[in-house]
C-alpha cells in the first residue's frame, strides 16, 4: 500500500459492541501492521477501559442517550450531542482518517455523521437481527453495511448489505489451553462437570437472581460454577451471599477477561442472547442455555435464540420463567451427555466463521478506494 492506512472505528456501550469493533482492528493489524487505528467511544462507557487494554487509542465523547421519562433532561442531552459533534469534528480533522467503521452505540452517531460530511467512506456492522437505532440512521450514508442475519432488508438498503456474520474475541478461537488447565486457573474440580453463567458484559438481574434463588440445590448437585455476575451487580451479590459461608464449588466474579478459559472450562453455558455470544457459542460449539432479555429493542434477543431452538442448537428460558427454571433445567442437561453432544453439534453447523478478516477487507477496499 502506497499510503500509510488510517482507520476510525466508533462504538461500545456494551462488550457486544466493543468485541467486534476490537476484533475488526485486529484483524486489519494483522494484514497491515503499520495500519493507524483510532478508537472514538463515549466518555464513562465501558469502551474508555476496554479499548486500550486491547492495545489501541481511543477518545471519548461525552454523549449519551435520550431521557425518555424526563424530557427535562434531554436539554444537557442535546447540549451534549452538539458537543460531541465538534469535538469529533475535531478528532476526524486530526486523525485525517481514510474510512470509519461503525459498530453501534451512541459515540458512532456523531463520529460516523461527521465523517460521512467530509467524504470519508464509512461501513456500519450491525450485530444483531433487529438494527439499533444509530445504525439505522446512519445507514443512509454508509457506503457499506455487514450483517449477521438473512433479512436485513427490512432496516438497510439491500445493496449496501454483506452478510459477514459477526466478529468475535480472537483470543477464544486462538486459546490452546486444555480443559483441565482452564479448570485449575478457576480452581476448578477437573472430574466435576462445570456450568458457566454470564448475563452479558454488564450482567444480568435475572440471571444473577435465578443463581441467587437455587444455592442449596447447587451445593447439592455436585456440579461447579463459574458465575460472571457483572461488576453493577458484583458487590450486592457477595454480601448476599455471605450467610452461605464457604462455597468451593461456585467461583463468582464480577467480569472474566480470559474468556477462551471459560468456555474451554465449562460443560455447558447459561447466558443471555445476544449476537456476539452467540456467534462465538456457534463457532466454538459450546451447548448453552438462552435466556433472551426482554429490554432490548423488538425483542430481538428472543428472536436471535428462537433462531437457534428451531435447529435444535440451544435450549431456551424465557426472562419471567429464568428464576424458577434455569438452574434446574442446568443440572439436568449437564448430566446428560447425549444432549449436550448434540447441542454442541447443532450449533457448530450455524458458524459463520472468518467474520472480522471478511470486514476487515471490506474496510481496506473502501479505504483504498478498491473494488
Amino acid at each position: 500500500m502506497s499510503s500509510e492506512l488510517r482507520i476510525i472505528i466508533s462504538g461500545g456501550g456494551t462488550g457486544g459492541h466493543i468485541f467486534p469493533a476490537v476484533s475488526i482492528a485486529n484483524a486489519v493489524r494483522e494484514k497491515y501492521p503499520e495500519a493507524k487505528i483510532l478508537f472514538v467511544g463515549a466518555l464513562g462507557r465501558m469502551e474508555m477501559q476496554r479499548v486500550p487494554a486491547a492495545g489501541y487509542d481511543i477518545k471519548g465523547l461525552p454523549i449519551c442517550g435520550f431521557d425518555r421519562k424526563n424530557m427535562l433532561r434531554n436539554v444537557v442531552v442535546l447540549y451534549k450531542i452538539w458537543k460531541s459533534q465538534r469535538m469529533a469534528k475535531r478528532i476526524i480533522r486530526d486523525f485525517k482518517p481514510m474510512v470509519a467503521v461503525g459498530v453501534g452505540g451512541y459515540a458512532s452517531g456523531p463520529t460516523l455523521n461527521e465523517c460521512a460530511k467530509a467524504g470519508i467512506p464509512c461501513l456500519i456492522q450491525e450485530q444483531n437481527s433487529y438494527a439499533g437505532v444509530t445504525n439505522k440512521l446512519l445507514a443512509k450514508n454508509a457506503a457499506k453495511i455487514c450483517v449477521a442475519y438473512d433479512g436485513m432488508e427490512r432496516f438497510f438498503p439491500a445493496e449496501k448489505i454483506i452478510k459477514t456474520g459477526n466478529p468475535v474475541r480472537q483470543a477464544l478461537l486462538e486459546s490452546t489451553v486444555t480443559r483441565e488447565e482452564a479448570l485449575a486457573k478457576f480452581g476448578l474440580n477437573p472430574d466435576k462437570k462445570t456450568i458457566l453463567i454470564v448475563g452479558g458484559s454488564l450482567g444480568a438481574r435475572t440471571v444473577n437472581e435465578s443463581v441467587l434463588a437455587h444455592i442449596d440445590a447447587i451445593k447439592e448437585s455436585g456440579v461447579q460454577f463459574i458465575w460472571q455476575t457483572g461488576k453493577y451487580y458484583h458487590s450486592s451479590i457477595l454480601e448476599r451471599l455471605k450467610p452461605e459461608g464457604e462455597l468451593p464449588m461456585l467461583k463468582v466474579t464480577d467480569f472474566i477477561s480470559d474468556m477462551g478459559a471459560a468456555y474451554k472450562a465449562a460443560d455447558l453455558v447459561i447466558s443471555r442472547a445476544g449476537a456476539s455470544s452467540i456467534s462465538e457459542f456457534c463457532l466454538i460449539g459450546k451447548p448453552v442455555i438462552l435466556v433472551p432479555s426482554p429490554n432490548v429493542a423488538e425483542d430481538h434477543q428472543t428472536k436471535n435464540a428462537l433462531a437457534l431452538v428451531d435447529k435444535d442448537a440451544a435450549l431456551y428460558v424465557k426472562d419471567v420463567d429464568a428464576p424458577e427454571q434455569v438452574i434446574s433445567l442446568a443440572l439436568a442437561t449437564v448430566a446428560d451427555d447425549s444432549r449436550l453432544q448434540s447441542l454442541s453439534e447443532h450449533i457448530l453447523k450455524l458458524a459463520l466463521p472468518d467474520s472480522a478478516n471478511i470486514i476487515a477487507d471490506e474496510v481496506v477496499k473502501l479505504a483504498t478506494g478498491s473494488k
